[in-house]
């Protein structure tokens, strides 16, 4: 069984740079690439969860949410885009149990691809 020590040894080997959250243990917030918000990562057996906040959920704008629906169904692999409140978030969870070190880098890796190309899925439809 994997447990948070397994985890940060990924972070860690990962090369980026990440962090321990005070008074939360098992959650660490790591960079991710240049002007893109951080990931949020929490290890609560039986599940590791990534996370990181996209943008505030547009109103009535149907055509976002078709757009990060479809992605979901495209290319998203590891990642999903959801709703958090009024936030619109990527996020991915991994069974600690069996978690290897390609597990963790592959939800990395599409989360810094993702939002490098999320700006042009969550871009307000102009009105027609």
């Amino acid at each position: 069984m994997r447990t948070v020590k397994d985890v940060e040894a990924y972070l860690a080997r990962s090369n980026r740079r990440y962090r321990a959250v005070d008074g939360a243990a098992g959650t660490f917030v790591v960079e991710s690439t240049a002007h893109q918000p951080p990931i949020a990562v929490r290890v609560e057996a039986p599940l590791v969860v990534l996370r990181v906040q996209i943008t505030g959920a547009p109103k009535d704008d149907v055509q976002v949410y078709k757009r990060l629906l479809a992605a979901n169904a495209r290319s998203q692999v590891h990642t999903s885009f959801g709703l958090e409140g009024d936030t619109v978030v990527l996020s991915s969870a991994l069974e600690l149990e069996n978690l290897d070190f390609n597990e963790i880098e592959a939800c990395l890796d599409e989360i810094d691809l993702t939002l490098t190309q999320s700006a042009a899925l969550v871009q307000p439809t102009p009105a027609s």
